[in-house]
């Protein structure tokens, strides 16, 4: 065998042109010596007989002459018809290797080699079209089923790298298309990408309030083994067991300090009223006491009545509804400060006015109880702002103050839970309700910046 310049045995995978080999000749030159070694018995038979027949040497070569330009020419034309096919099936199956399917060889028919052939590599073309046009149909299937997906999908290489995510990941994690190529080093894709597969993760998102079961699988990519990552939003369905979870709770609770307040209101409204003026209480203690217990049994009652409303919301009894006209007369119920509204455009729901009118009113009351208690601490004025405009198929609310902001987003929807003094940990959760209810969402964040306080979002449909 023979070696290269450098005394190496050459590659396995060295490509060597076509007709370039050191070692044979290309196909023509060699199908042209074939033909002319045929034609010497042709040429040693025509001396023969010209000189059987007494030919003189002009003759003769004459004779030759004539016998080598038939032969030639009809090499040449031989050569034709074995080149031309060849040369058309050679660039069908270049244009094959380059995934172009257009071209196809003539002339194919069966009971012939180069026909065979030809057929042969015809059917290898339509087969490899009809796979490359399954293929594009299937990630242009692939493309829209990613892109219409409300779960955020991530695909991980070996090193970490973000390769892939859908249009759902791109709104749930603030990503784009940049990010793609580029190592997981934010912490909430460094949590997706170090999650187990069944695990619970919340606060990974721009939505703290969201939580995600995650999903691991793998695939592979060119023969390179990936992470599949896909998230699913159980918010909802946790947020109802937990309600059903507090439901019965309050059931058990309410029946059973029912029981022990009513009595003790009772007995105390029984005591300050016969024995109050019979007792030596020159200070009033006994009587003030005994009108602190009937106070407070009365206030423990009235708080376990508004978690009974709470529990018992009744369905959104829809009706259209004038948007507009609507968060100008909840705005002017807020008395304490004025709330500045700003509009887009009109725009009719067909909701539950009362029920909307509600959730706005709580959430309008805590950013005025925010803004109140912290901007004149900084030297400013209390301010609430309710904003409204169309955003695709929904109309987003939008309530901004400038108070102290939210200390602990965990949680904000969770019933009994308040950092107010005085308050009862149910206006957020009763807000979250009612637009659930109306297939919307309600969502808190931090102002960012310099910008101190908070906004709440409210999302409802236009159709649910």
């Amino acid at each position: 065998m023979d070696s290269n310049n450098d005394g190496q045995m050459p590659s396995s995978r060295t490509r060597l042109p076509l007709g370039k080999s050191p070692r044979r000749r290309s196909f023509e030159n060699r199908m042209r010596a074939s033909l002319f070694l045929l034609s010497l018995p042709a040429l040693a038979l025509c001396i023969l007989v010209g000189r059987d027949l007494g030919l003189q040497w002009l003759g003769l070569s004459v004779a030759i002459t004539l016998v080598v330009i038939f032969w030639w020419l009809a090499v040449l034309f031989l050569m034709d018809q074995i080149k031309l096919p060849l040369q058309t099936l050679a660039n069908v199956v270049a244009a094959l290797r380059e995934e172009d399917y257009s071209f196809r060889a003539r002339g194919g028919r069966r009971d012939d080699a180069l026909g065979d052939l030809a057929l042969e590599v015809n059917a290898l073309a339509n087969q490899l079209q009809g796979q490359k046009t399954s293929v594009l149909e299937t990630m242009a299937l692939l493309e829209i089923v990613m892109g219409t997906m409300q779960s955020p999908v991530f695909a991980f290489d070996p090193a970490g790298d973000l390769k892939l995510l859908n249009a759902a990941a791109e709104s749930a994690f603030g990503l784009d298309s940049s990010s793609l190529g580029k190592p997981a080093v934010s912490p909430a894709l460094g949590k997706i990408l170090q999650a187990n597969d069944g695990e619970l993760l919340s606060s990974v998102a721009t939505q703290p309030q969201t939580r995600w079961v995650v999903k691991r699988s793998h695939f592979r990519l060119r023969g390179v083994p990936h992470t599949l990552v896909v998230l699913s939003d159980v918010s909802a369905a946790l947020r109802d067991e937990e309600r059903l979870a507090w439901e019965r709770l309050i059931r058990v609770l309410g029946h059973e300090i029912n029981n022990s307040l009513t009595p003790i209101k009772s007995i105390a409204g029984t005591l300050r009223s016969h024995y109050a003026s019979k007792v030596d209480d020159p200070d009033g203690d006994f009587s003030r006491g005994l009108e602190v217990i009937e106070d407070r049994a009365e206030s423990l009652n009235r708080f376990l009545q508004a978690y009974r409303e709470l529990m018992g919301l009744p369905a959104p009894r829809r009706a259209e509804t004038d948007l507009a006209l609507l968060l100008q007369r909840v705005a002017l119920l807020e008395r304490r400060l004025e709330v500045s509204t700003h509009a887009s455009e009109g725009v009719f729901l067909l909701i539950d006015a009362d029920q909307i009118e509600q959730a706005l009113i709580n959430l309008i009351r805590n950013a005025a109880d925010s803004a109140l208690g912290a901007a004149p601490a900084r030297g400013e004025a209390p301010r609430v702002e309710l904003a409204w405009q169309r955003d695709a198929d929904e109309v987003l609310l939008t309530i901004t103050d400038n108070g102290s902001g939210i200390a602990n987003t965990t949680n904000l929807f969770v019933p009994f839970y308040t950092t107010k003094p005085n308050g009862s940990g149910i206006g957020l959760v009763l807000a979250q309700q009612i637009a659930e209810a109306h297939g919307g969402t309600v969502r808190l964040t931090n102002l960012e910046g310099e910008q101190k306080g908070c906004r709440a979002e409210v999302r409802l449909p236009f159709a649910s």
